[in-house]
């Protein structure tokens, strides 16, 4: 664990708390929106939506130089409004959904890693999440 602070990101996407809970967590979704910018893909996803559940999502470049899979064990599960995951170097993770109407606010907030900057960490996150949204608002 760090002694940083937990860095916090959001994002309204005009769809309901249902469908936005549905497009976050099915894998056959994730693997559509999940990275950053569009010469990154998301070749595979899964995920056992419960509490001491696993997810595992592979971020790779489209290039193939590099890839990664990012993981958690699920350790709060509120259909609709909550998920609590534990990274597997112990790091927290918080996802709030927070239906207004038609549409839903997404807030992130995470511990940071200490092997990149504050700045990229959030800019990154940021940026999947913005991903996410163009998806959920384009189906």
């Amino acid at each position: 664990m760090n002694n940083l602070n937990p860095i916090t990101i959001s994002a309204t996407v005009n769809a309901t708390p249902e469908k936005v809970w549905q497009y976050w967590n099915l894998p056959e979704h994730v693997t559509q929106w999940n990275q950053a910018t569009p010469d990154w893909h998301c070749p595979k996803a899964s995920s056992d939506l419960r509490i001491g559940g696993k997810f595992s999502a592979t971020m790779a470049a489209k290039d193939g130089s590099f890839s990664f899979d990012f993981e958690g064990t699920y350790t709060e599960v509120i259909p609709n409004e909550l998920l609590r995951y534990t990274m597997p170097d112990g790091r927290k993770v918080e996802v709030k959904f927070a239906g207004e109407g038609n549409s839903t606010v997404i807030t992130e907030t995470f511990d940071p890693e200490t092997e990149n900057p504050i700045e990229m960490q959030e800019a990154g996150w940021q940026m999947i999440l913005n991903s996410f949204k163009s998806y959920a608002e384009g189906k």
